[in-house]
């Protein structure tokens, strides 16, 4: 880390977080029940939008949910992942293997054929983000909408998301320069409940990590298991549960996991081997000792601070009429 401080890309990725924490104090502009007139069914077609194309693929809601926080962590939560184009945001490595575009883009073709140039694809995002959690048998809870949409998306622009490898104080420097705490920063993650990694992200811990073994916080007994999922030199793209045990259904398992030796991230594996991460874990597992966090509880209170980094309302942005393009 040490390097990084010496390093200009630092200091600029730094100052932009910084900019985007101020706007996050700026947002004050949304509001739970924004389209109540103007377009009553907004929240309703989304869910049922959501929930058609989960029950044909469920894999949709861990990867809408995912799709959200990239979002409003680069320009804020503004829509700018969902720009087609070359060197756009969607064409970013961490945002490669983001799955749901087209659930935005069902949702926003019936909204606008509903109630059209009203509804903003920032909020259409949100939204679904929340219904990916409640069928996944997760809390439900009231999103502050009047997004609107932004029109800059640059892939450059994501080197400030958190990284897979990405030690504990780099990620609190990365979460609090928008507002969010070390709880928020464990909360957030522990969305990592539901979805899956490809083996490309993480298999580098099973062999040669440490004089030629496995990463030693992986528990002993369960690297076998991974070896035999992620074979050395086999298929990177193949997919994992992230939540070993448990990766479509939205509990505090992933945490039981952390705690076990058996999370599939080293930047998950590092909510419980580091001490100001492991509080967390242990509160939202409710362990003797510790005072309880009711997980989806402070999950929901989390995303509604993370959606609101950098919204634009009122005059700012624009109300796109095609998600993956700009007006």
């Amino acid at each position: 880390m040490k390097g990084a401080y010496t390093n200009p890309r630092f200091f600029l990725a730094m100052t932009f977080m910084l900019a985007m924490a101020a706007a996050l104090v700026q947002a004050q502009g949304t509001r739970v029940g924004f389209y109540a007139r103007t377009c009553p069914r907004a929240e309703s077609i989304v869910r049922s939008t959501v929930q058609s194309h989960f029950r044909s693929n469920p894999n949709i809601a861990p990867g809408l949910l995912r799709m959200h926080f990239h979002d409003c962590f680069v320009q804020g939560c503004d829509a700018s992942i969902l720009i087609d184009g070359p060197n756009t945001e969607k064409t970013a490595p961490p945002n490669r293997l983001l799955r749901g575009y087209e659930v935005i883009d069902d949702a926003k073709t019936q909204l606008e054929a509903s109630c059209p140039g009203v509804v903003s694809c920032a909020d259409i995002l949100t939204l679904a983000a929340r219904d990916s959690v409640f069928l996944t048998r997760g809390i439900n809870w009231a999103v502050p909408t009047g997004r609107r949409d932004g029109r800059v998306s640059l892939a450059s622009d994501t080197t400030i998301l958190p990284g897979f490898r990405e030690s504990i104080d780099s990620q609190k420097q990365k979460f609090a320069a928008f507002g969010l705490n070390t709880q928020d920063l464990v909360a957030l993650v522990g969305g990592h409940t539901i979805g899956t990694s490809a083996c490309q992200l993480f298999s580098y811990r099973l062999y040669n990590f440490t004089n030629g073994g496995p990463d030693p916080t992986i528990n002993s007994a369960f690297v076998p298991q991974l070896q035999a999922l992620c074979p050395q030199n086999g298929d990177g793209s193949r997919r994992i549960d992230l939540d070993t045990g448990s990766g479509n259904r939205f509990d505090t398992s992933f945490f039981a996991n952390l705690r076990n030796g058996r999370g599939i991230l080293e930047s998950d594996q590092k909510l419980w081997t580091d001490p100001s991460t492991r509080t967390f874990v242990q509160r939202f597992l409710g362990e003797r000792g510790s005072r309880p966090l009711n997980f989806n509880v402070e999950f929901a209170r989390s995303m509604v601070k993370m959606s609101n980094i950098g919204v634009k309302t009122g005059t700012n942005g624009e109300i796109r009429r095609i998600c993956s393009a700009i007006n």
